[in-house]
């Protein structure tokens, strides 16, 4: 029995499946998972009344109101013309089109028309235990169309992270301090406390860990280069301070073009800021340039330099070797994350990769957004101090 009426559960469990995959053949963010969903939802409201069963499965699949349209459209292709019964009522049987030949099933909540109108375009491959949030964050951003790029910009920019703390070299009062308070103890001194002399304690200031990011925009690294500054973007509101910087032939800051408040209109501004844009790369130029003329103004606080690359560089090896070594000796710790890293069989072997390797503390790959977030929970657990992590 589900919903009132003497029906094959199996049946209906198998034609629910059917019914999601038409969802996500469309569009609709929905998995294997949201077919055991609407079943539930069966139980709860029955097959008597279409509009509540309308109501009820579309609380289960829509997320967005753009997906409602879609959703009435696949709805009412299942469930048009009558075909919900009531106890007692007559069950039809219904042509859908199966994995292989088409298959004839009995079930009464489907409309007369529905096998005509789902066709073999519809019938998604099922993944077990994915969802399509999932799958779609193991894809690669160079493999993306414009609407899958579009739910992972949205993804990026839903990511929740807090990056490690670190101690600041200011100090504030504190009762449980590490330390005593000098200055705090004596001017008590002078107060109605001061036959007691009661110490006063201090101890480090938490403050978040600045970034650094130098992101590749040469022409080897365009399928990558909008989604890593996606991921910029979300970052400035999650860190401290983030300082922002751009380079194919030459190094070009966009800080200040990367705090519009828009991701879109952000983008926009850097890309009409940069000159070598898909140009060239010149890592070991662009590294000399950071280091005699922004370094010391933006890496003060332990900063973490996050480096954006696949590593084709054209430059010459040596200086590309020993800027890279003043570079990390400028930062709390080196992460350089490669869109090629995550591939099989994939090792460091350009001649920029093996100039940086020795000086750069993490290598990671960037190429999906399960990939960014390896990298998010990276910055969350970076230590205090460097401990054994050297060079």
């Amino acid at each position: 029995m589900i919903g009132g009426g003497s029906l094959d559960g199996a049946v209906v469990s198998r034609n629910l499946v059917r019914f999601v995959r038409a969802l996500r053949g469309r569009g609709l963010a929905v998995g294997p998972g949201t077919a055991a969903d609407l079943a539930g939802a069966v139980d709860a409201v029955g097959l008597v009344d279409r509009d509540d069963l309308r109501s009820a499965f579309r609380a289960v699949t829509v997320v967005r109101p753009a997906e409602r349209p879609i959703f009435d459209e696949v709805f009412d292709r299942f469930f048009g013309e009558g075909a919900v019964v009531a106890d007692g009522g007559d069950v039809e049987t219904v042509a859908l089109p199966g994995d292989g030949e088409p298959a004839r099933v009995t079930l009464p909540v489907l409309s007369k028309g529905a096998g005509e109108v789902v066709d073999d375009t519809m019938m998604i491959e099922e993944i077990v235990g994915g969802s399509y949030v999932e799958r779609l964050g193991g894809r690669d951003f160079g493999d993306l169309d414009d609407e899958e790029a579009q739910e992972v910009r949205a993804l990026i920019a839903r990511m929740v992270w807090r990056p490690a703390d670190t101690r600041s070299r200011r100090w504030r009062s504190a009762r449980d301090g590490s330390r005593p308070d000098l200055r705090r103890t004596l001017r008590h001194l002078a107060g109605p406390s001061g036959d007691l002399m009661l110490l006063s304690y201090r101890a480090p200031r938490i403050r978040r860990r600045p970034l650094v990011v130098l992101a590749d925009i040469s022409g080897s690294m365009e399928r990558y280069t909008e989604m890593f500054l996606h991921f910029v973007h979300a970052a400035q509101g999650r860190l401290g301070r983030v300082e922002s910087f751009v380079f194919a032939t030459r190094l070009t800051r966009i800080t200040r073009e990367m705090r519009r408040r828009s991701p879109a209109e952000a983008i926009a501004e850097a890309s009409a800021a940069v000159e070598d844009w898909s140009g060239g790369t010149r890592i070991g130029e662009a590294l000399r340039t950071f280091n005699w003329e922004w370094s010391r103004r933006v890496t003060r606080g332990g900063a973490i330099g996050l480096v954006i690359s696949d590593g084709w560089d054209t430059g010459d090896p040596e200086l590309l070797s020993t800027e890279m070594a003043r570079f990390a000796r400028s930062v709390h710790r080196v992460v350089w994350l490669n869109p090629l890293a995550g591939r099989a069989g994939y090792a460091p072997e350009t001649r920029g990769m093996r100039a940086v390797l020795p000086h750069v503390d993490d290598l990671l790959a960037a190429a999906s957004v399960q990939d960014l977030r390896t990298v998010v929970r990276l910055l969350e657990s970076v230590p205090a101090r460097r401990g054994a992590v050297g060079r």
